[in-house]
């Protein structure tokens, strides 16, 4: 069936709109695809290196920012908003106030969203078809050249706040994006604009000061980039400053007025595994590498590889309280097979033994 008419693209655009919450979707809207503005600002963040080891943002030329290059005949794209913040985990704030834990954010605490939203998004475009027929279309959640918060402010979805995140009057921050690039030349939905106003806490509260002006973010420096991105050494002046973050930091949210407002999800794949919401560091840095492996099965978390979380509860653990119980556990890895872990675990002792 060939729609054409802008009453039958009207309704079909209500009804994937409809389609989408059923779901599980927090909102389904649906983009222009000129994002000219956000191209310029992301050729101006890689002139001066803010990507930092991140080469795959550099790639793909024009691919990213403009959709009809990357999936030719792309003329719209629909985005989708997913809520993951669980009322099963531990307060965030609470963790992060207990040094001896280990603080894991709030994204990857429970199942890997990637697998989770595709499938729904397929789902989403088996039911377009069915109703009308074969189209164009593909699903992207990030895993592509894909500018994701541009095309979210196109779509109305929110607006992309001072911390570079994305930010919706009605659902905070919280929350993962999805897209279905298409070939249906559906009514598009009103673009957001900023309400950050004046407010500059997130650039405040930032633990590393990565956010170096308003919605300009020196990765380098993110504590999100070091323990995630970062495949080698963390810079030795801001690991003091990670404190007990192991994977990931979101004091940017935490703090931001507008996630008063944020949905809690009841999705059970969001929900915490294996009780990491809120685990000691010395427990987690006893893990073996088989253990690691079984424990993050299924989560976002596996993607660093053994080293780097040995790496990062090292880092934690050197700036947790002085405790013989957490100089035994560092020592117990000073023999590690990988220089890099030696490394940390080393610093880290400095740490603990200069102050005992």
């Amino acid at each position: 069936m060939e729609i054409t008419s802008p009453t039958e693209l009207a309704y079909l655009a209500s009804a994937i709109k409809s389609w989408g919450y059923i779901l599980g979707f927090g909102e389904v809207r649906i983009a222009e695809i000129d994002i000219e503005q956000a191209e310029s600002n992301l050729r101006n963040w890689l002139a001066r290196g803010f990507h930092g080891e991140m080469h795959y943002m550099a790639a793909h030329g024009t691919k990213r920012s403009r959709p009809h290059e990357l999936v030719p005949g792309t003329v719209r794209v629909i985005c989708v908003r997913m809520d993951y913040l669980s009322a099963k985990s531990k307060e965030p704030e609470t963790v992060l106030n207990i040094p001896t834990l280990g603080y894991i954010s709030r994204y990857a605490l429970g199942r890997d969203y990637h697998k989770l939203m595709r499938k729904r998004l397929q789902q989403l475009a088996n039911r377009i078809e069915s109703a009308i027929g074969p189209f164009g279309y593909r699903a992207f959640v990030d895993s592509a050249p894909v500018m994701e918060k541009p095309l979210a402010q196109n779509a109305g979805i929110g607006w992309i706040g001072k911390h570079t995140n994305i930010l919706s009057q009605d659902a905070g921050s919280w929350f993962f994006l999805g897209e279905l690039y298409t070939d249906l030349p559906l009514p598009s939905d009103k673009i957001s604009e900023s309400h950050c106003g004046s407010c500059r806490a997130c650039i405040d509260i930032c633990p590393t000061q990565a956010i170096v002006a308003p919605y300009q973010l020196d990765a380098r420096r993110c504590i999100s980039y070091l323990t995630i991105e970062l495949k080698g050494s963390i810079p030795e002046p801001l690991r003091p400053l990670i404190g007990n973050r192991i994977y990931g930091c979101d004091d940017c949210q935490l703090i931001c007025p507008w996630n008063r407002f944020a949905k809690l999800s009841d999705e059970s794949d969001f929900a915490p595994r294996q009780e990491l919401d809120a685990s000691r560091l010395i427990d987690l840095f006893a893990w073996s590498e088989p253990e690691f492996f079984k424990r993050t099965e299924g989560s976002a978390i596996r993607r660093i590889g053994y080293n780097r979380w040995l790496r990062n509860i090292a880092v934690a653990l050197g700036n947790a309280p002085k405790n013989p119980d957490v100089v035994k556990a560092l020592k117990a890895r000073s023999d590690h097979p990988s220089s890099m872990v030696r490394e940390h675990v080393a610093w880290a002792l400095n740490q603990q033994e200069n102050v005992l």
